[in-house]
């Protein structure tokens, strides 16, 4: 990964009553870790399984919150995640190419990336699943430090990295990978 690359880091919030799914992702825009808020998730059905968490995402010529999408719960683990009007099963955002996989697949404009577990057990990483670029990491989680690292070539599908991570930390919650 480069210096281009996006950080950002995933911040909970501070009001000990709100659901898990209430969080903030800000960019860190320099190495004085000068941040700026990118996007808000919102949940606002605390303790229940089921509802709707809203997803913003601050558009930085404006500086106007617009909707990015929306995750409509169904259980703790299965439900729809709207991308404007695209609608796509949480089940299409974590496929797994077989039953003993260990990695996570969603598609993009008929491209495939994939996420897996890193070797301590903790952290993820997005790859390419791509012909050509097979192998290519396009985003590393890093778990101590809530922080995701994407590299600039995947800014054009930046929210579905976003939520795809957003969704395997919120499984991963439960011990389900």
């Amino acid at each position: 990964m480069s210096t281009a690359d996006l950080i950002l880091n995933f911040q909970l919030s501070s009001n000990p009553n709100a659901d898990p799914r209430t969080l903030q992702v800000v960019q860190v825009v320099d190495e004085s870790q000068n941040t700026t808020a990118l996007y808000k998730f919102h949940h606002p059905n605390t303790g229940l399984t089921t509802g709707v968490t809203s997803i913003q995402r601050i558009n930085v010529e404006t500086q106007v919150w617009e909707n990015a999408g929306q995750i409509e719960w169904t259980s703790n683990t299965s439900g729809a995640v709207y991308f404007g009007v695209e609608r796509v099963s949480i089940r299409e955002l974590r496929k797994p190419k077989k039953s003993s996989s260990k990695s996570r697949r969603f598609k993009v404009n008929n491209a495939e990336y994939k996420w897996k577990l890193a070797e301590n057990g903790t952290d993820m990483i997005c790859v390419s699943d791509n012909l050509g670029n097979r192998g290519k990491q396009i985003a590393l989680w890093t778990q101590d430090t809530l922080t995701l690292r994407v590299a600039e070539r995947a800014e054009g599908f930046l929210d579905r990295v976003v939520v795809t991570c957003f969704l395997h930390l919120w499984f991963r919650r439960y011990n389900i990978w």
